[in-house]
């Protein structure tokens, strides 16, 4: 049988073509969405029967034994024609529903699907997003657990600086990711429901429906969000949930964005260095020309995708600024685009960031060769201090030193030779330092500072707890790159 050709010339996005996962696309696919909306139909209806009106459980069974049978060509259609597509698809379930037609979106606007849907949406990404999260956490304590005691040196402004240890140097990494999820925590945590608030968020719709009925109108609104897994409701709003939550969430969603480009760009300069790498496959190719190349894709990646999720987070920023009174459009097209694109992209970098942290390699002959080449200039305090102990003048010595220093790193760069800071100061008799005294020096590991027990400490005080019982959702954090 002929295979059937291919062609794609339409514009498809990479984020779903590419980069996010399949959890996180079908999360945000028009199927969920719609189907989301039929269930939260099937919750009004129910709830405003339980409250008392004239609404039968057989219209209601009706409702649900249609609810995943979605006409997408009969509601395209309609929508061509009356140009709203919460009616076209209130049309198009009441004729597969007759006799519950009456009564589907009975006092409710567009907002009431909309926007609930776009609230469970969320919450149920950021703890998709969660999961991601914990995963990378976990990882990154295992090799900053297994590397704590590994000296390399440290670079403040890219320059040769006092030494850490590779494990200390990925607590920083972890750090960052925390706080992103005591961020998400807090902002998931307090979602809340728009429930049932009417065209202007007055309720009047539902307060006529239930014949003025005060305390029915507020328990329609607590009857639905419990049927749609929420414990509360915003206590007022416009027709829609202020626009500020999208916000907070994309803010959350920025932060990891941030912290995942550090790490990213971290790992781009330790490659270049040849340190520390990303993972490399058997057949993978660096590049198209230079064929020896090992390019850090992954960490350019995930650089690119936070670029993209950081400017985003504008977005609902200004949408929200600029809201009229109790609702207005401009917040839809922009909404709809946003919103789950950034998503998609923050799901793509956490699936990124884990399979890095999952497969970093490490170099240690390299990171010590590189070590070599600076602890002389890095111990010279300690030197000084030495010679200072045999009855050396400070000053003297100090301006001793740096001539020595200045001598050694201009030969160094100029030829390439080793670093001979240390023959120079055993040489000069004003320091009275043997050989064999400066080479006890040179341990690497006298300049680390308290490296590994801020290791330990961190992931015993602040990573471990948060990971304990978290098992069930970082094994659910699959991984596809």
């Amino acid at each position: 049988m002929k295979e059937k050709t291919i062609i794609k010339d339409e514009y498809e996005s990479p984020l779903n073509s590419r980069y996010a996962s399949p959890a996180m696309r079908q999360l945000f696919s028009p199927d969920r969405k719609f189907k989301t909306w039929r269930r939260l139909w099937i919750a009004l209806a129910e709830a405003e029967q339980e409250l008392g009106l004239p609404i039968s459980d057989a219209q209601i069974a009706e409702m649900r034994l249609h609810a995943e049978e979605i006409d997408y060509a009969a509601a395209a259609r309609e929508e061509a024609l009356v140009r709203h597509d919460v009616m076209a698809h209130v049309h198009v379930y009441g004729e597969q529903c007759p006799a519950a037609r009456g009564i589907i979106h009975l006092g409710a606007t567009s907002c009431y699907v909309g926007d609930n849907t776009d609230l469970i949406l969320m919450r149920e990404g950021l703890g998709l997003i969660r999961q991601r999260l914990l995963a990378v956490i976990c990882q990154l304590a295992g090799f900053a657990r297994s590397n704590k005691d590994l000296p390399t040196l440290g670079f403040t402004h890219f320059q040769a600086a006092q030494p850490v240890t590779v494990g200390k140097r990925a607590t920083l990494w972890l750090q960052d990711l925390i706080s992103d999820l005591a961020d998400l925590d807090y902002v998931s945590g307090s979602l809340r429901f728009l429930g049932s608030k009417g065209t202007t968020g007055t309720q009047a719709s539902f307060l006529s429906l239930f014949d003025g009925d005060h305390a029915k109108t507020l328990e329609l609104d607590r009857r639905i969000a419990a049927k749609m897994g929420f414990s509360d409701v915003y206590p007022v709003s416009g027709q829609t949930y202020s626009r500020k939550e999208d916000s907070r969430v994309l803010n959350v969603l920025a932060g990891i964005a941030q912290s995942a480009a550090k790490f990213s760009n971290d790992i781009r300069l330790l490659q270049h260095l040849k340190e520390v790498e990303e993972p490399f496959e058997q057949n993978q190719i660096g590049s198209s020309a230079m064929a020896y190349k090992r390019n850090p894709m992954r960490s350019e990646r995930i650089a690119s995708l936070a670029r993209y999720v950081m400017t985003a987070a504008m977005n609902p920023a200004l949408t929200a600024a600029a809201q009229w009174l109790e609702r207005t459009l401009d917040d839809s097209a922009n909404k709809r685009i946003a919103v789950p694109e950034a998503f998609l992209a923050t799901d793509a970098i956490l699936l990124l960031y884990q399979n890095i942290s999952g497969g970093l390699v490490v170099y240690p002959e390299v990171i010590r060769r590189h070590l070599a080449d600076e602890l002389p200039f890095l111990a010279t305090e300690n030197i000084l201090m030495a010679a200072v102990k045999q009855g050396g003048d400070r000053q003297e010595l100090h301006e001793r030193i740096r001539v020595h220093s200045q001598e050694a790193g201009n030969r160094m760069k100029k030829t390439g030779a080793p670093n001979d800071l240390l023959s120079r100061i055993a040489a000069d008799p004003a320091f009275g330092l043997a050989a064999a005294d400066l080479d006890r020096l040179l341990d690497a590991s006298l300049y680390i500072g308290r490296s590994p027990q801020q290791v330990d400490e961190f992931l015993d005080q602040s990573v471990m707890p948060l990971l304990s019982g978290e098992t069930a959702a970082i094994s659910g954090a699959d991984l596809k790159v």
